[in-house]
């Protein structure tokens, strides 16, 4: 008994304890719907994450070379941390599960239509499927990783049969699961050729990610971003052909695309996002085809060319946002004017609020940036802790705009993510002549987590907020739900910060910082903020809000201890976390 005990705990650590609860608590919410094929499908995804986990760390500590990398010959990975498979494996499946559940309330009162609940059941499976070949392919890594160090010839014998049988089982629900829902024949197989698409961009991007961003990131922060941006950007290329190809009505996927609603701001939203993501590609094939290719090479030679290349950046950076991302707007949305043209005509439609909202903001953020600047690069205090400020300055921000003026933050949010790619690319290329400005105001604030090749820290405090804000557009039956990212990045985790290393005595590991004090402190900081903000919802909206305040204990408690257990990026996995359990 006492070496099953042994062996479970090595098996089952903090941060995979709180990953099975929260996973947990999704399927067991999910069960009394019409979701059995999506949760028996997460479950499979999970004890196939769980097992691929175990074995890099079992792979790791009898490896002894690239510090424990298994998979060293391939990609180098953040150092220090774990492998972080589970979390980054099942985090954006549960949160599309969640939705799925919220959604199947909305049928029962009809504020939903079918064919957006039919299309939040394709995101589903395509974050399922994007997901699992993923593993699929690290686990082909393990195996021969395996094989290759005297402790590991067990590793094919143990798990490789055990892997399989996940495998089968996940693509024999997946079919399971269209053939009952959709007519077998032409439809269901594009269908499945289309999801499976979304599975082999996944594996080929996250080898690109982890080779062009070495040492940025470990394996579970690039499985999320590249299960994200998969489904972003295929959502975004499939709309475009579903308004292209419209008259083929008779495709029951294109028919599904039709006839969900998009609003005006996630089209421009994702419009944006999109062209400043494609925009170093552009750029390169640009320079490479008129001879200055060479410019990304730091040498002698680029001093030379710093103003052409900066004025062909710049022109191609306004060319790119002004022509190419306006064109496509205006192809798949109902724009009658310029997008940038309906931008300007949203802000003045009621002019005393929103400018008002943006002078507030621009005062805050001059007022933190010009002071906490000087006392990073003079104080002796922790970074970390100056870090924490920028939290408590979202709480400040976001909040107010959030009860008063939810749509035009939505709208900051895309325009802030676009200031940041636009400065990362600055920074990263050093473009002339803000380029090095940007890059020494930047090393200010980073952390072990940043890098010079990418600093990261900005843009998971910034998405960190403004996805659970993003996600809750449309129906949400669930007040708290878009507030997930600001309660606990804003609130809890800056609470936990602060305590813990002001009077933190009590560490739940020993080799790692978080305490039980700082733990305490952000869970009990959380919900007295959620008990102040609920009436103060209900004011605002003149509804009766009531919460089911035991769940509301749960979603609290386990995003807090998360953020205790975790060495993955906690800006990135704990809002979304708290904000699936908070949709339930």
């Amino acid at each position: 008994m006492a070496a099953v005990l042994s062996r479970l705990s090595e098996w089952i650590n903090g941060e995979r304890g709180v990953v099975v609860l929260f996973i947990a608590r999704i399927i067991s919410a999910a069960a009394p719907l019409n979701l059995l094929p999506e949760s028996f499908s997460l479950s499979l995804l999970s004890i196939f994450a769980l097992s691929l986990d175990i074995s890099a760390d079992n792979i790791s500590r009898s490896s002894a070379s690239s510090a424990g990398n298994p998979f060293s010959d391939l990609f180098k990975t953040r150092p220090g941390v774990s492998s972080g498979i589970l979390l980054g494996a099942v985090t954006l499946p549960g949160l599309m599960l969640s939705r799925l559940i919220q959604m199947m309330r909305g049928i029962q009162l009809n504020e939903v239509t079918v064919p957006e609940l039919e299309y939040l059941q394709m995101q589903y499976w395509i974050t399922f499927v994007s997901c699992f070949s993923i593993l699929v392919f690290l686990f082909l890594v393990l195996c021969r990783e395996g094989n290759n160090i005297p402790a590991g010839g067990s590793f094919r014998n143990q798990n490789t049969k055990f892997s399989l049988s996940c495998v089968a089982l996940c693509v024999g629900v997946c079919y399971i699961a269209f053939s009952a829902r959709s007519n077998i024949g032409w439809h269901m197989a594009i269908t499945l050729l289309w999801i499976v698409c979304h599975g082999l961009a996944a594996v080929k991007l996250i080898r690109d990610i982890l080779h062009m961003f070495p040492a940025c990131a470990s394996i579970g922060e690039a499985l999320l971003v590249t299960t994200g941006l998969v489904m972003y950007f295929g959502d975004m290329f499939a709309y475009t052909v579903a308004k292209i190809c419209s008259h083929a009505a008779s495709s029951e996927f294109l028919s599904v695309l039709n006839d969900t609603k998009r609003s005006e701001i996630s089209t421009i939203i994702q419009g944006m996002t999109l062209g400043l993501l494609l925009l170093p590609t552009f750029l390169k094939f640009i320079f490479q085809f008129i001879g200055f290719f060479y410019f990304l090479d730091i040498s002698k030679e680029r001093a030379n060319h710093e103003i052409r290349i900066s004025t062909i950046f710049y022109a191609s950076l306004v060319f790119m946002l002004i022509v190419v991302v306006p064109w496509w707007m205006q192809l798949v949305q109902d724009f009658h004017m310029h997008p940038f043209v309906w931008v300007l005509d949203f802000v003045f439609s009621e002019p005393l609020k929103r400018l008002s909202l943006c002078i507030y903001w621009l005062g805050l953020i001059f007022a933190s940036v010009t002071r906490f600047y000087s006392i990073s690069k003079n104080s002796k205090i922790e970074r970390i802790l100056l870090r924490k400020y920028y939290h408590l300055l979202a709480v400040l921000m976001f909040i107010p705009a959030l009860i008063i003026q939810p749509k035009f933050l939505y709208l900051a949010f895309g325009a802030a993510l676009a200031v940041f790619l636009t400065l990362e690319i600055i920074r990263a290329w050093r473009i002339w002549p803000f380029g090095e400005l940007v890059h020494q105001f930047m090393i200010a604030f980073t952390d072990h987590r940043d890098s010079e090749i990418l600093i990261v820290s900005h843009f998971s405090l910034l998405l960190g907020c403004a996805l659970p804000i993003w996600l809750s557009s449309g129906f949400n039956d669930r007040p708290l739900a878009p507030f997930a990212g600001i309660l606990s990045l804003g609130i809890g985790d800056t609470m936990a910060s602060m305590v813990g290393h002001k009077y933190g005595v009590l560490r739940w590991s020993k080799t790692g910082k978080k305490t039980i004090e700082g733990t305490a402190a952000g869970i009990t900081s959380v919900l007295a903020a959620c008990s102040l903000l609920l009436p103060l919802l209900a004011m605002t909206t003149g509804y009766i809000l009531t919460w089911n305040w035991f769940s509301l204990f749960v979603a609290v408690t386990a995003s807090g201890l998360l953020e205790a257990y975790t060495a993955q990026l906690d800006n990135a996995f704990i809002p979304l976390v708290f904000y699936s359990l908070l949709c339930l």
